[in-house]
């Protein structure tokens, strides 16, 4: 099959596309025809070999962890779904080799969800890291309800735009930090913009003068600190992008896979009260541009690869 891969840790130029390997389609996995695959900063992280630490590499690695598609073939053991089943699919698994960014990937049933019936595959394929991530961090971390005042950092972003959408859908207030470029853009989602930089303190606590009962920090360092006197009295700090958020009696959370949770994001999805926005499409074999694109870390919402599959034959009537 056709897909893309790197034999070595660097730069988009790694990144190659032509022949890959055909996946095995174990008993707990289904084989998922992709139809597109978003790209999100970790999978440059991983390209660049900053969790070589944590996730082994087996060379050629495929990258890419979610995916939309069309299911083509279950294992063994799987009763979950069948052929002709839209599914989208957080595919993280122990390990770098095995990617979505191909024609074909073999998917653990742990990972997949049927896809949202009012999504496209481009925008379904942006939602499961991001989604996921929100909805545990919301919910599962901080434990974000109705008059809470939530302040979500990169609220135009793949992850804070979602986390703005499910934080307002519960009854928060939200606060959501952005550059002046997408401010209207955070104002459509129902939070209420700030500009980050230089002080980013005082403007907050001009919208929330007592504090904030939860902080999302999606930055880390200098944000996550200013973030951590920004609460309120027994306020809850998160953060995806610092593990030192624990100094500040905060928790740091790494997303994971869980069926539950995707099927429940697909439900809202279904529902209007979360919308994926796909900033930018690339066929695979330009994945590389991709990447590039979400390194440069200024677009909203998702960058998404597609793969470009001809249309099914159909049969031919009788006369």
């Amino acid at each position: 099959m056709k897909g893309i891969s790197y034999t070595r840790y660097g730069g988009p130029e790694v990144l190659e596309y032509g022949e890959v390997r055909d996946p095995k389609v174990g008993p707990d996995n289904v084989l998922v025809k992709v139809r597109a695959a978003s790209v999100n900063p970790v999978d440059w992280k991983c390209r660049e070999g900053y969790l070589d630490g944590l996730l082994d590499a087996v060379f050629p690695v495929i990258p890419g962890w979610d995916v939309s598609g069309v299911v083509v073939q279950p294992g063994a053991a799987v009763s979950e779904f069948a052929v002709g089943d839209e599914v989208i699919g957080y595919v993280r698994e122990d390990f770098l080799c095995r990617g979505t960014f191909a024609e074909y990937v073999s998917a653990p049933v742990r990972t997949l969800a049927r896809k949202p019936r009012n999504f496209s595959f481009e925008e379904a394929a942006g939602l499961p890291l991001v989604g996921l991530t929100a909805h545990q961090v919301l919910h599962k971390v901080l434990h974000v309800r109705r008059g809470d005042t939530v302040l979500v950092h990169a609220a135009a972003g793949g992850v804070g735009s979602i986390a703005v959408q499910l934080a307002r859908h519960v009854g928060a207030r939200v606060i959501g930090t952005a550059s002046e470029a997408n401010h209207d853009f955070v104002r459509r989602l129902g939070g209420e913009p700030v500009t980050y930089g230089e002080g980013l303190a005082e403007r907050v606590r001009g919208l929330a003068p007592e504090g904030v009962d939860a902080a999302f920090d999606t930055i880390g360092g200098e944000t996550l600190k200013v973030s951590a006197n920004l609460l309120a009295p027994e306020g809850r700090l998160a953060s995806i992008a610092d593990p030192e958020v624990v100094d500040y009696g905060g928790r740091y959370h790494f997303v994971r896979p869980d069926a539950e949770d995707l099927l429940r994001l697909t439900e809202l999805a279904e529902s209007g009260v979360i919308a994926v926005h796909v900033s930018d499409t690339f066929p695979l074999e330009r994945a590389a541009e991709a990447h590039r694109l979400s390194q440069e870390g200024h677009t909203n919402g998702k960058i998404v690869v597609s793969v470009t599959w001809e249309a099914e034959p159909q049969p031919q009537q009788t006369p």
